[in-house]
């Protein structure tokens, strides 16, 4: 299976294993909650879908690797403890708690959240004292002489032994304790995921050409050459990063993320290509309406991997633009409803210093959210950024009404003695607020003419070929796209995503009568 498929496998054998009876007794037993063990080759992204489906379901991840555990650290310290049995006291040996088992306490007790999902990657690679332990762990979810807490799930991952030294095979009677799930790398679902996270457009139009070296192991004479998923993301970071510095990309860059010595050349052969193209084609311009009669010209004549690469360098600035909007659109919702819980505590005598100090109230709570969402394991990188961005304008307007009734922005009103109370206060948070669903709109209203150009180009130069396809299919599977088009609409896109439906309607018709041979 693919890891999409994995995830989704995961995501039910967690809520069932979560699932309680009518006494709130969870219906399978401990027992029999099977933990999963994902094995797959490295860099696929076993970890990070283990971090989505946290964050999806609303519950705590902690996750652990074990190949630096050993069986103290997993199982706890030995110490000698005093205990009286039938009058007569005896000294015994007794065990500290695991401190993976104190982990999930902690992360309990700092996050507020009782259920979640215990990690542990490289499973498969404990140390030889460890070993004879985990039969135990993965049957009664105990180590050492503390036990898993209720409504932790367990979920293991490994890599097969050609991929790591370390590997200790399982045997059947460990095996039979697991659910495995045996994931395969698999390009398109990856791609799926790298648009979410806006992987650098010359990684992934590169990848549409050569899939093949999407994922490659091989054995050479100087050793192992790999190339994995997880290289291709960090490569894809610091291309950004360097093209922010200026710096140049070469093949010594390339080949730290990449180590196979014919896909670095290829991939820095065509790096440099994609910078030729960005400059030659004036990406901006096109956006912004203005394409030069060359750019159009060259388009048309172009080959399928410059056109290719074109429709992948339009596309990332336009999905970045998008995820910008979508952004503030998701950032003001959040605000508004904090903002109505300010409007609703004013009265006619309600003085500056109650409402900020009501704001403040808000804000640490704010804050407190945040804290517990990301000790539980289960706050995306978007969702923190979102929350720093309305703490951030909460305090911006917390200090406006402050300087309004310090007379720092109408000194008039103090002059002619207007009374600074009831809805006085709350006028500087709407009018920051007000200013800001303003500024939204023009940057909705700039990404929708964008949109509009970028089809307007594409029809001109590629009309309705393969192009025209992989533009509305990028739009449709991107969740930055399909939000934006579906809150704030695009003719273009409806039109040209019918027109390719009925296309294939009819391809699929023209098929199945060639078939009947009439």
């Amino acid at each position: 299976m693919n890891i999409r498929q994995a995830k989704e496998y995961i995501k039910n054998s967690v809520n069932i294993y979560l699932k309680k009876d009518e006494f709130g007794e969870y219906c399978i037993p401990v027992v029999r909650q099977r933990p999963i063990f994902l094995l797959g080759a490295p860099g696929i992204g076993k970890t990070a879908i283990m971090e989505q489906i946290a964050q999806e379901m609303g519950i705590a991840l902690v996750s652990y690797s074990m190949t630096h555990h050993t069986r103290q650290s997993a199982l706890g310290l030995p110490f000698i403890a005093h205990r009286t049995y039938n009058g007569q006291e005896y000294d015994i040996s007794e065990y500290t708690m695991s401190e993976i088992i104190a982990a999930i306490h902690e992360t309990m007790e700092e996050s507020g959240i009782r259920e979640g999902i215990l990690f542990l990657d490289e499973i498969n690679c404990v140390s030889e004292t460890l070993a004879p332990a985990m039969l135990q762990f993965l049957q009664y979810k105990i180590f050492g002489r503390h036990s898993v807490p209720e409504g932790w799930v367990i979920v293991t991952a490994g890599n097969p032994p050609e991929y790591n030294k370390s590997v200790r095979e399982f045997d059947v009677v460990t095996m039979d304790r697991l659910k495995v799930m045996e994931v395969e790398a698999d390009y398109r679902t990856w791609k799926e995921y790298a648009l979410e996270c806006h992987l650098h457009s010359a990684v992934l139009n590169f990848l549409d050409l050569k899939k093949e070296y999407f994922y490659h192991m091989e054995i050479t004479a100087k050793g192992r050459s790999y190339v994995t998923a997880r290289g291709w993301e960090d490569l894809s970071q610091i291309l950004y990063h360097y093209e922010e510095e200026s710096l140049g990309v070469d093949e010594n860059l390339v080949g730290q993320y990449i180590r196979n010595e014919k896909i670095v050349r290829e991939f820095t052969a065509y790096y440099d290509l994609y910078r030729k193209y960005r400059k030659d084609y004036r990406i901006q311009e096109i956006l912004e309406g203005r394409p030069s009669v060359q750019a159009i010209s060259r388009a048309k004549e172009a080959p399928f991997d410059e056109r290719l690469s074109l429709v992948g360098m339009l596309l990332d600035r336009m999905l970045a633009d998008m995820q910008e909007v979508m952004e503030q659109a998701a950032v003001l919702t959040d605000i508004r409803a904090l903002l109505l819980a300010v409007k609703n505590t004013i009265s006619e005598d309600t003085r500056p210093e109650q409402t900020t100090a009501y704001m403040e109230r808000l804000e640490e709570q704010k804050r407190g959210q945040m804290f517990a969402r990301d000790r539980a394991g289960n706050l995306s990188p978007q969702e923190r950024r979102k929350c720093k961005l309305v703490l951030q304008f909460l305090e911006q307007a917390r200090r406006a009404v402050t300087a309004r009734s310090d007379g720092d922005i109408a000194p008039q009103e103090a002059e002619s003695g207007v009374s600074y109370r009831g809805e006085k206060v709350f006028e500087p948070v709407r009018d920051r607020y007000e200013t800001a669903v303003s500024a939204m709109k023009r940057e909705t209203e700039r990404v929708q003419g964008e949109l509009h150009h970028l089809f307007v180009f594409a029809q001109e130069a590629f009309a309705e070929g393969n192009e025209m396809l992989i533009l509305v299919t990028e739009l449709t599977v991107s969740s930055a796209g399909a939000g934006f088009i579906a809150a704030f609409g695009s003719p273009d896109y409806q039109r040209h995503s019918q027109d390719l439906m009925l296309s294939e309607r009819q391809s699929q018709i023209q098929g199945q009568i060639a078939e009947l041979e009439l």
